[in-house]
């Protein structure tokens, strides 16, 4: 019965949140007529493609009740790595180079798992630790020199440039993250483990579940899924950076929020992540169509965020008295 609840208010949740994507979108239309043409729905869809392949790592680090704040660290040193072997090996095919951002991205990702399962250090404290290494490693292995566009393949840039049937690569790149992830969530053992050891780490432990293995692999595909992102990043913007994605982790974490993830573990859906996403993507797009200073801007992301937790925290506690009151009957 508390699943069916959940899984009612989670459905509400959703409808509201479209309800208000809709209601924003029909704003901004009214206040400039660009923003509902094909190509800013397209630039929307593009810019907010990485974002949305993040989230579904984060989501299942923080259904784990974790945190990790080194995303933005490992976008930046995976970019970094990949785009020095691009320039010294221009012939390097697109696709290992992605093989290559994500398995690096992994070994990071595992050894921040190492640290939170194993060790059993606060996920907070482990990724910030995390955090600051690998952006170290990232002057140390650049010099604290750039990787720019000329040094970087044609084929490399199509990575993030190019369509495949007359869609972004960027946006064809995350939907097939999302299928692998609804298979990864819904359809697996390891999957549907990981959001039960988050919705009950003591109960998980007395049944047997393998939690230490579990919040081990949300944190290595969190660090596989980042590694994809930096390649993706460098590719994008032509450029590798030491300061790449400074504090893009925050933008992660409140697109999951937005999308009704629960900070407190156990409850998320790839359908909310993606609406949540979304609405971040139009916030950053919407706001300066529409002549919002960039010191508004900040403060109005920041509402938003605000408000979703304040939902998530009210619907949880509906749903707790609603389980108390079924069980009082």
């Amino acid at each position: 019965m508390k699943m069916q609840l959940k899984g009612v208010s989670g459905s509400l949740r959703e409808l509201g949140l479209l309800a208000f994507i809709i209601l924003l979108g029909i704003t901004v239309q009214i206040r400039n007529p660009v923003f509902l043409s094909l190509m800013n729905i397209n630039a929307i869809l593009t810019n907010t493609a990485i974002l949305s392949i993040l989230a579904v790592g984060m989501m299942l680090v923080l259904v784990t009740r974790g945190i990790d704040l080194s995303v933005g660290a490992i976008i930046a040193f995976t970019g970094m790595v990949t785009a020095l072997t691009v320039a010294k090996y221009p012939g390097i095919n697109p696709v290992a180079a992605l093989l290559l951002g994500a398995g690096v991205g992994f070994v990071i990702g595992s050894l921040t798992g190492l640290l939170v399962a194993v060790f059993d250090i606060l996920p907070i404290i482990a990724t910030l630790g995390m955090m600051n290494v690998v952006r170290g490693f990232t002057y140390v292995v650049s010099g604290g020199k750039w990787v720019s566009s000329y040094q970087m393949s044609t084929s490399f840039k199509a990575l993030a440039t190019g369509k495949i049937l007359g869609i972004n690569n960027l946006i064809v790149i995350a939907i097939v993250v999302y299928i692998i992830a609804a298979y990864f969530i819904n359809q697996t053992r390891m999957g549907r483990r990981i959001f039960a050891v988050g919705s009950n780490p003591e109960a998980a432990e007395i049944s047997g579940l393998p939690r230490k293995r579990l919040v081990f692999t949300a944190y290595a595909i969190m660090g596989a899924l980042a590694g994809l992102a930096g390649v993706l990043w460098v590719a994008k913007f032509a450029s590798a950076q030491g300061n790449t994605a400074i504090g893009y982790e925050l933008q992660v974490i409140a697109a999951c929020i937005l999308g009704g993830v629960s900070i407190s573990g156990g409850i998320g859906k790839l359908s909310g992540l993606l609406l949540g996403t979304l609405l971040l993507g139009i916030l950053n797009n919407a706001l300066p169509l529409i002549n919002i200073s960039p010191f508004w801007q900040q403060g109005i992301q920041g509402i938003t965020i605000l408000a979703a937790v304040l939902t998530n925290v009210v619907v949880k506690r509906n749903n707790e008295r609603a389980a108390l009151r079924r069980r009082a009957i």
